[in-house]
């Protein structure tokens, strides 16, 4: 067995790349045949962006779950779990309890407000082109970086897979997995990815489940014996089970994560758009329940497979094999089943991926397409056909920046980095969202002061965090601007997207609101009448704020 995983480690003989490339290649071809025949009904913008609203609550929920479960979760969490013990395992709780906060506070109304993206709430009762311009930005920015952990996952994943460890090599893996996610979006739409997001969650699902029982069952089933085992296989001993190990010298950069983390999911465009693929709000509030069913076991499974992999495969081994902690997963896979099961494992994993970067791909383009597009350029009388292309031709364009800032960001743990596009939800999007559903004096210079100091704060303060330079592990460990001392933003800049929409209204200013308007978003948004119309108001009428 160690001389199993000492190959596996350094990405040579036990690895079968025919097996893996073969099970690889059926995966793929089954997801395109699913997207293929779901196109055939993409006839409408409708289609296109929320899938016809023919979905229900049960198999919405399915599909969040699946959006949701991405490189980061499977990858990433049980990679940081493997290493650093309960320190890890606090992505899994912090992932899980921001869907009480999804749930409670946005979903419903979210669903009742909306039409096609997060803008169409944000704008209903404020100025539209002046919100919707901003909040087509935060949507951009917030995909871009998920984009970056899923690209960085799929990078690790399959140098892994077949054994690559030049950096050449693996860029070229992100290329392929680019070009296979807009194929994706572009054959599917809405319709084609959330099929294939229900396939590869109950994939998913069910592939952590057998190696979660294949665990316990190599340990007698008792979870003591796995953690006993864990903490014999690595360096930092009893440690890993007791709270510090990677954050225990900073307290803050825990506070700040915690913080992006419970609070950025409300404030994720691409699942907030899964809130409009639904018939009704009913199915809507039915698609967050079951998906905080399905995540939640899926997050106890983790803790066991993270666990299980410091067990089985011990820290060191994982930090040196192609994609470093991202690794975690597949070779405990490997340490359970072979090559049959590594295989397995990581051809679900890069489903995963694939389709989780076709849902981020997707809302990015809507975003552009219908916000500034349609309703900013042509003002709300954009011909429907034509804002598909427009959508289409922004695919393209967001897969090839994708593609090129996952090659940069290689081997970076793709759970911290999802973390810092919960930052920006949480900073930009989120203060919004609540104000605008919740506070009848919130005002448009409210939404741009908010909307504008979260998104600057919070990517101003990434881009000076040690994540970017003046250590190791950055993106650019040659050079040294690093003046933020945290490596999450969200301490700093949740409370300042907070702050500015409070102090911008309470200022005042710009033409005032027509309350006719507002209380129709309240009667809307709190009993779903007239929610077909959702969005239907015109683009920027004189009387509105």
């Amino acid at each position: 067995m160690s001389a199993t995983l000492a190959a596996a480690a350094s990405g040579t003989p036990e690895n079968n790349p025919v097996l893996n490339i073969a099970i690889f290649a059926a995966f793929i071809a089954v997801t395109l045949f699913i997207v293929i025949r779901a196109s055939r009904n993409n006839r409408s913008a409708t289609d296109f962006y929320a899938g016809g609203r023919s979905f229900t609550g049960y198999q919405n929920g399915i599909a969040i779950s699946g959006d949701y479960l991405s490189a980061a979760s499977f990858l990433g969490i049980v990679g940081a779990i493997a290493i650093y013990g309960y320190d890890g395992f606090l992505y899994s709780i912090g992932f899980l309890v921001a869907w009480l906060v999804a749930l409670l506070l946005v979903a419903e109304l979210m669903r009742n407000t909306g039409r096609f993206t997060m803008a169409d709430v944000l704008s209903f009762r404020l100025r539209q082109r002046p919100v919707r311009v901003i909040a087509a930005l935060t949507t951009l920015a917030v995909c871009f970086f998920y984009l970056l952990a899923q690209m960085a996952g799929a990078g690790g994943l399959v140098s892994l897979l077949l054994g690559i460890s030049d950096p050449g090599q693996q860029s070229l893996v992100i290329v392929i997995v680019g070009v296979l996610m807009i194929l994706y979006v572009l054959l599917g739409g809405m319709k084609g990815t959330t099929w294939v997001q229900i396939v590869k969650a109950i994939l998913l699902v069910g592939g952590a489940a057998v190696m979660t029982v294949w665990v316990l069952a190599t340990h007698g089933f008792s979870l003591n014996a796995v953690l006993d085992a864990a903490v014999q296989n690595s360096p930092h001993a009893e440690k890993i089970l007791s709270p510090g190990l990677q954050y225990g010298q900073k307290p803050l950069d825990f506070l700040s994560l915690a913080l992006a983390l419970v609070l950025g999911t409300a404030g994720l465009p691409h699942v907030l758009m899964r809130f409009y693929t639904v018939p009704t709000a009913r199915e809507a509030r039915r698609s967050v329940v079951w998906a905080i069913v399905i995540i939640g076991v899926f997050y106890l499974f983790t803790l066991v497979l993270g666990y299980g992999a410091g067990a089985l495969v011990g820290g060191e081994k994982i930090l040196a094999a192609p994609g470093g902690v991202n690794a975690a997963a597949p070779l405990l896979a490997l340490a359970l089943g072979g090559p049959v099961l590594l295989a397995f494992i990581s051809a679900v994993a890069f489903a995963t991926i694939l389709a989780v970067v076709a849902g981020l791909t997707l809302t990015a383009a809507a975003s552009f397409a219908h916000d500034i597009y349609a309703n900013v350029v042509k003002r709300g009388r954009a011909d429907p056909a034509r804002e598909v292309r427009v959508a289409r031709y922004t695919v393209v364009v967001i897969g090839v920046l994708a593609v090129i800032g996952g090659v940069g960001v290689q081997n970076q743990n793709v759970a911290f980095l999802v973390s810092l596009a919960f930052a920006v939800a949480a900073s930009a999007n989120l203060p919004t969202i609540l104000y605008s559903l919740f506070w009848k004096r919130f005002n448009t210079r409210g939404a741009l002061w908010s909307m504008y100091g979260g998104l600057i704060c919070a990517v101003g303060l990434i881009v000076v965090s040690p994540l970017v330079s003046g250590s190791e592990t950055a993106i650019f460990p040659g050079a040294d601007f690093a003046v933020f001392p945290l490596t999450n933003p969200g301490l700093v800049s949740i409370p300042v997207g907070f702050a500015l929409g409070w102090l911008a209204t309470l200022l005042g200013g710009g033409r005032p609101e027509d309350p006719r308007i507002a209380a129709e978003m309240e009667v809307r948004s709190l009993t779903g009448f007239g929610a077909e119309e959702a969005s239907t108001v015109p683009a920027d009428p004189a009387p509105r704020g």
